[in-house]
């Protein structure tokens, strides 16, 4: 078992989102060892790509504010090698930068590598569990998901409240770690409600061994306590956190106070969370 898949055996697991260098590396780092400290068991951690599809606006801001102030790939990888956090940290990235990823430093003399294999061996190196491609399709997996397995990496794939059956199997057949469960359609951001179509998605998902964790949508404990009743494994958190940053940064806020701010909000999601799986229905005896 992968230390990401263990993160989810004692309870719902936490995985919050933010992205690396927002609004700048000294800040993000700081933002980042808060979400440990407020109760995250994995850590989604974006590195920015100047077209990321699947992400709403809140996010897409702060790729920007990333990007802007110099983050590239190299410097996101001496981003996660100087964390302080004791908890596993999935890269959430777009699938070109992996593709196009050189190694500049190859092993016994050899000529440099491309593509999926040295890129997860840079990322074992400093310390990165798996990795999140919402860009990825199944069918064009191959290359990144051996090179997962060969490193013992995880490979994390989303499953869409429209995902076919057939294709439902192709994805979780292809996962580790765990599942991520879209739990509306479009694009990320912290919604005010909880889509009826998570239980759903839930429902279908059930006869796989692998955790569930449900994103796309949750801002407060109340909404993670319900997903967690509804049957999750676990709660994905990026939007409301990058608003908590965004904030700081257009008010001007002392680093310190947006960070306590961040453990803050993680603390009243994680409990939730916790609420949510004392709240199932415990299973009739026969």
């Amino acid at each position: 078992m992968s230390d990401i898949e263990a993160a989810f055996e004692d309870g719902p697991a936490f995985v919050p989102y933010l992205a690396a260098g927002d609004p700048e590396i000294d800040a993000s780092q700081r933002y980042v060892e808060a979400l440990a400290a407020g109760g995250a068991d994995v850590i989604e951690l974006g590195l920015p790509f100047s077209e990321p599809i699947a992400e709403g606006p809140t996010i897409q801001s702060a790729i920007v504010r990333s990007l802007e102030g110099g983050m590239t790939v190299d410097d996101y990888f001496e981003f996660v090698d100087s964390l302080d956090v004791d908890v596993p940290v999935v890269c959430m990235t777009y699938y070109n930068l992996i593709y196009q990823y050189e190694d500049d430093e190859p092993q016994g003399g050899s000529e440099g590598q491309k593509g999926p294999a040295p890129f997860v061996r840079k990322a074992k190196e400093v310390g990165i569990d798996g990795f999140v491609v919402p860009d990825l399709p199944a069918e064009e997996a191959d290359p990144l998901r051996t090179a997962c397995d060969e490193a013992g990496l995880d490979l994390i794939f989303i499953v869409a409240p429209t995902t076919n059956e057939e294709r439902l199997d192709r994805l979780v057949s292809l996962s580790s770690g765990y599942v991520y469960v879209q739990a509306r359609l479009g694009v990320t951001g912290a919604r005010e409600d909880v889509s009826e179509r998570t239980t759903a998605s839930l429902d279908r998902l059930a006869g796989y061994d692998l955790p569930k964790a449900v994103g796309f949508g949750i801002k407060s404990g109340e909404q993670a306590r319900d997903i967690v009743a509804g049957g999750a494994d676990g709660i994905i958190v990026g939007s409301a956190l990058v608003d908590v940053v965004a904030d700081g940064y257009e008010s001007d806020e002392p680093v310190a106070e947006t960070a306590d701010r961040l453990e803050a909000l993680c603390r009243e999601l994680k409990q939730g969370a916790v609420a949510g799986a004392q709240d199932r229905p415990t299973p009739e005896r026969t």
